[in-house]
């Protein structure tokens, strides 16, 4: 019912104008959708997926969990690249995940996380 449907995560901000910097300036997405009278963003992501920002105050950076996971081709060059755009990788030390460098090596994938201004927790990972 939902297979061929396009997607799209909705990750809650509390600044408009600062997330915008982020998600524009610092991950390079473009606008496609917005701003709605509250400032809400839609953020195309390639192949049909997407991303909208919503301001909340009440629920930005409230969740434990990676709101948001891109996959990418080559994990080492992207995580370099957003590094110099000024995006800090998260180091993880934990029974079943261990970042080397900011990133993991898990079964089947190579993963590596990041926060938002809000500390809404992200993602990018390469498929072995």
């Amino acid at each position: 019912m939902l297979g061929d449907k396009r997607v799209t995560t909705a990750i809650p901000v509390q600044d408009v104008d600062r997330a915008r910097g982020f998600y524009e300036g610092l991950l390079g997405l473009t606008v496609v959708g917005g701003p709605l009278a509250d400032g809400s963003l839609e953020y195309d992501c390639g192949a049909g997926t997407g991303v909208f920002t919503y301001p909340t105050a009440d629920n930005a950076g409230k969740s434990p969990a990676t709101l948001a996971a891109w996959q990418v081709d080559d994990i080492g060059t992207t995580v370099q690249e957003l590094r110099d755009r000024g995006v800090v990788f998260e180091e993880y030390d934990f029974p079943g995940l261990t970042t080397e460098d900011g990133i993991a090596a898990l079964p089947g994938a190579r993963a590596a996380w990041f926060k938002d201004p809000d500390g809404n927790i992200l993602n990018v990972f390469e498929r072995d």
